[in-house]
């Protein structure tokens, strides 16, 4: 009973509790820099690198240079960010905050041309986006005025030419490199898609220009001829977008329909098709912005003119890139009517190739497989 009492006693018995203080060092838990140290470290940085610039132009009389403030900069904070890192959060954290630096500024400093030029092109293509613009031709326009509704009907009709000859094609092939093709030929086939992938366009106008100069003479224009040339650099990129979405498709889903005793054709037509439908949906129209805005090819085989034309079997045909050309090589009175011109047809091109890439996204997202409930 004394044992059991005293066993008691011991368990109720208070527990001393250790309080350890906090140091003021506290504040970097983990042995981690606080999340304001990298914005802190950047802006002092670049505030020096400026300060630095600031004295020497003054002490030299010359202009302020903005980049080379922005570059010492950075690699001052690639530095800086660097050591303390190493000495308070140690060695793998310090590479890890030296490759993120790295990484952002090569993604900042090719942002930069792209951002340098948007601002140029809607800069100077705003002033000519009227209703003019977009209403007329520029038959008998000498001066201002005028507009590109005939490029961008010729845009239309030689792009959607082109997309009727290239997708079937394309699609076709890529299906028979998928499901059917084993071999020799099949490589044949691969290694001429690839290489059909890199030639100029000017190689694709060329064959276009030769192949219908031998049925309707050396001095064709047309805009079918066009259309055919764009066709040759759109069905590689067809081809390769849609075979890599077809690769895809589970063969579990295959091999299940081949069970069922469903034919091989009524399969792809009914299951590998519709599964894979985003993604060649999505590769047919980063085929179509790859080529639309294609110039050399069409000044060949299309041609230019101030007129419209809806017919692709007759006569030439303008387009939104050969337009622009045209504006600047072939300048009138007064000249900043031309430039205009140019630069808000380059701006619309600009705008169509990015609907398209959006339209893409977005098709993509709409008919991708939903496997949620």
């Amino acid at each position: 009973m004394l044992q059991q009492t005293e066993r008691k006693e011991k368990r109720s018995a208070p527990v001393a509790l250790t309080v350890r203080p906090v140091h003021a060092g506290s504040a970097l838990a983990g042995n981690r820099l606080p999340r304001s140290t990298p914005w802190i470290v950047l802006g002092a940085s670049l505030v020096g690198s400026f300060a630095l610039f600031a004295l020497l132009a003054a002490a030299s009389g010359s202009e302020f240079s903005l980049v080379g403030a922005v570059l010492i900069g950075a690699l001052a904070y690639l530095a800086v960010i660097t050591i303390l890192s190493a000495t308070v959060e140690g060695g793998r954290q310090a590479v890890d905050r030296f490759v993120t630096g790295l990484v952002t500024g090569a993604f900042l400093l090719a942002m930069v041309p792209l951002i340098s030029v948007g601002i140029t092109v809607v800069s100077n293509g705003v002033a000519r986006f009227d209703a003019e613009f977009f209403t007329s031709s520029m038959r008998n326009v000498t001066g201002e005025g005028g507009g590109a509704l005939h490029a961008m009907i010729g845009t239309l009709l030689i792009t959607l030419a082109a997309t009727i000859i290239s997708v079937p094609l394309g699609l076709m092939t890529s299906i028979y490199l998928v499901e059917y093709g084993r071999g020799r030929l099949a490589k044949i086939i691969t290694f001429l898609v690839d290489v059909m992938t890199g030639i100029p366009s000017i190689v694709a106008g060329l064959f276009a220009f030769a192949l219908f100069a031998v049925f309707f003479g050396p001095g064709v224009r047309m805009g079918i001829v066009g259309a055919v040339a764009l066709s040759v650099l759109m069905i590689p990129v067809v081809v390769r977008s849609s075979e890599e979405m077809l690769r895809l498709v589970p063969n579990e889903l295959r091999e299940a329909s081949y069970a069922l005793g469903v034919p091989k054709w009524r399969t792809i037509l009914k299951i590998v098709l519709p599964t894979s439908i985003a993604g060649i949906t999505t590769g047919v129209m980063l085929a179509i912005a790859r080529v639309i805005g294609e110039t050399a090819p069409l000044l060949i085989t299309a041609g230019f003119t101030a007129s419209m034309n809806y017919n692709l079997f007759s006569d030439r045909m303008q387009s939104l890139p050969v337009y622009v050309y045209t504006q600047f090589a072939n300048q009138g009175n007064p000249a900043y009517a031309f430039f205009e011109r140019a630069w808000a047809a380059a701006l619309l091109l600009i705008l169509i190739v990015m609907a398209l890439n959006l339209f893409a996204r977005l098709i993509a997202k709409w008919f991708s497989p939903k496997f949620g409930r």
